[in-house]
């Protein structure tokens, strides 16, 4: 759930190497800082002392989490009451063992919106094996505007809601070093869909494409990753690659058989040895090569895994069969320790017109952001990010670790 605004923050670490908070950058060589550092010199009578109620429970393991009850704003909620969790870890100490993380929230939004997401990304010893989980329940009121490119922001604006409930897991096994295939399961469940149509009266999209009032999507994904990045949370060099084929038969409990290939690649370039200064580069490309999806299920803009896609437009502002993104991101430090970043981004994406088909038209977003370190030891920033899209879309997108 992006939209996340300081209100009060808390979290403690375990480190067997480094115990202290005064540890340097590998790269930049200077004295790191976080926003609880940052805190805790201005009020040093206020620390709260915590890490002994953990180290008994993770002997010997590289352990942090991050607490925060927070306050949030995104153009698809407008103000969130947010409690939100960050674990992150290393199940051993190995050499290049990567690290693993759960993140999970509640939120409460001006929208009317209850979301609860939990996602989590899970490497065994020597990376042999990665767990990767999304569940979720909403409740959420929410504007669809159309299928396809060529949907007008106020014109076509079309209020519904939902209950939702996704069940996602993945495991995937290596194959050689960074190279992993795995099988999982997805399902999709949507119930009480209700939409209040277009201001004009005419006939919606939804209505037109497949009206449902409940709907299904169980199926099997086969997934190959490749990945080797050693935080995903902040990278600063790497690959990374994902390609997750679906079927989603009938006899498995979905409404209608239909079939979606899914190609996420990400490439991140380390510009400088003495700060950090990465450029970024972002492809997602999601599919359906055959069947009819629920309509909500279908590719839609901010409906990737961590609802990032398309900085600068309103979640589910273009929707289509088939969806083609890509972002560029320039990231780069503020202050020497760390603890204040900045970012440049561009986006465009573009999907397929219905019923017939075909690319026509490209959506451009861009915008700028401030990064504040938020856990320097899992290197976790808070991410406040200003976008502006084609035709008059603009909006302040907030979250916890990076985009991409």
């Amino acid at each position: 759930m992006a939209g996340l605004l300081f209100v009060f923050c808390f979290h403690s670490a375990v480190i067997a190497q480094d115990t202290t908070r005064t540890s340097k950058d590998t790269t930049t060589g200077y004295p790191q800082q976080d926003i609880v550092d940052f805190f805790k010199s201005k009020f040093k009578k206020q620390q709260v002392v915590v890490d002994t109620l953990i180290k008994g429970k993770l002997p010997n393991s590289d352990f942090t989490y991050t607490i925060l009850p927070a306050i949030g704003y995104t153009l698809q909620t407008r103000l969130a009451i947010i409690l939100a969790g960050n674990l992150t870890f290393k199940t051993s100490q190995v050499p290049n063992q990567k690290l693993s993380s759960i993140y999970g929230n509640i939120a409460f939004t001006q929208n009317r919106q209850f979301t609860v997401p939990i996602q989590s990304n899970i490497w065994t010893k020597n990376n042999k094996y990665n767990f990767v989980g999304d569940m979720r329940f909403m409740i959420y009121p929410q504007s669809t505007f159309g299928l396809g490119g060529a949907n007008d922001l106020v014109k076509d604006e079309n209020k519904m809601s939902y209950q939702y409930f996704r069940f996602y897991q993945t495991v995937l096994s290596e194959i050689r070093k960074n190279l992993y295939g795995g099988i999982g399961y997805m399902l999709d469940l949507r119930w009480a869909i209700h939409e209040d149509g277009y201001a004009d009266g005419h006939e919606s999209d939804f209505a037109k494409y497949n009206p449902q009032t409940e709907s299904v999507s169980s199926g099997i994904a086969f997934n190959m990753l490749y990945d080797n990045r050693a935080n995903a949370i902040n990278p600063d060099k790497g690959f990374y690659s994902n390609l997750i084929y679906r079927i989603n038969p009938t006899w498995m409990g979905s409404n209608s058989s239909w079939q979606s290939i899914l190609l996420d690649m990400r490439k991140y370039f380390q510009l400088s040895r003495k700060m950090h200064r990465v450029l970024g580069f972002w492809s997602y490309n999601w599919l359906v090569t055959s069947g009819n999806p629920p309509y909500l299920d279908l590719p839609a803009t901010a409906w990737d895994a961590y609802t990032n896609t398309g900085r600068g437009f309103i979640q589910g502002r273009f929707r289509g069969k088939k969806m083609l993104y890509l972002e560029s991101e320039f990231r780069t430090d503020i202050t020497r320790n760390g603890l204040l970043g900045a970012v440049a981004f561009f986006n465009v994406q573009s999907f397929d017109e219905w019923p017939q088909g075909g690319f026509k038209y490209l959506q451009p977003a861009g915008g700028v952001g401030l990064r504040i370190k938020l856990n320097r030891i899992s290197n976790t920033n808070v991410t406040i990010d200003y976008g502006f899209g084609k035709g008059g879309s603009h909006g302040l997108f907030i979250n916890v670790g990076e985009i991409f």
